[in-house]
């Protein structure tokens, strides 16, 4: 499909891979936008049951590229421009969520931040035992957006889901697997192995009535999902203008330990 985004077919099974050829595998605003149209792909598929998502081999993905080109200041872009420009990771995720069959996360390594809320737009999903789960927006002077935070609670309820994304704990796969995290481990290297295994067992069921079935569970469980996250975009834009959000980008940046005041 891209030079970072390959799209293989096998029967009524598809796998998408995103490898950006740095470890950190990170969220740049181009991979957001070919991921976002991958996805798009499948939403009139009727000959595609189950779709696996899935980044390097040893690396799920690292979470949004702070350092990506496309990347502006945020002073320096009127707050029209930076609603557009923050539409995209909401985007990305409304279109994994709504694609018609059964979708699956093979995590390998880390998944943070924008990777975690890939990953909790999907339907399933598969973590390697060395995985590690990891929400640090908060560290970074910013709140959780893109839709996730509505996903989150589904998955794990109210007080996990502030313990993942206000207190940023690190979930290891053991403990992502007890809170409902993830739906299945493997070894290492093996996370894709074994949701082909989950995609075979999809694509042997009736394609229609499996699709009816996660739109009802889908409908059911966000419910509220608009109503709670509809602001979540111009609270990002909000956090923008803070004293807290530079000190965060900043320290990560430049590898130190941050001072946050509250401004």
């Amino acid at each position: 499909m891209t030079d970072m985004v390959s799209v293989e077919r096998d029967d009524r099974v598809a796998t998408v891979r995103f490898d950006t050829g740095s470890r950190a595998n990170a969220l740049s605003q181009r991979l957001i936008r070919d991921l976002t149209q991958a996805a798009l792909g499948f939403h009139d598929a009727p000959d595609i049951s189950a779709v696996i998502l899935t980044g390097r081999s040893d690396q799920f993905t690292m979470g949004a590229d702070l350092k990506d080109p496309e990347r502006q200041d945020p002073a320096q872009v009127p707050l029209s421009q930076r609603r557009l420009l923050q539409r995209a990771g909401p985007r990305l995720c409304a279109a994994w969520e709504q694609v018609d069959a059964l979708t699956i996360c093979a995590v390998e390594g880390w998944c943070i931040g924008g990777g975690m809320a890939l990953a909790a737009a999907c339907d399933l999903r598969v973590a390697s035992r060395e995985t590690v789960f990891y929400v640090p927006e908060v560290e970074r002077g910013m709140n959780m957006s893109w839709g996730s935070i509505p996903r989150f609670v589904a998955l794990l309820g109210p007080a996990r889901t502030k313990r993942l994304a206000a207190l940023c704990e690190k979930i290891d796969a053991e403990t992502a697997l007890g809170w409902g995290l993830c739906d299945a481990l493997a070894d290492p290297g093996s996370t894709l192995a074994r949701a082909q295994e989950i995609a075979g067992s999809a694509a042997a069921l009736p394609p229609t009535a499996l699709k009816m079935v996660k739109q009802d569970v889908n409908v059911a469980a966000m419910a509220l999902a608009r109503a709670t996250a509809h602001r979540d975009l111009e609270a990002f834009l909000l956090m923008q203008e803070s004293e807290d959000f530079r000190e965060g980008v900043a320290s990560f940046l430049e590898g130190r330990t941050p001072d946050f005041t509250g401004d």
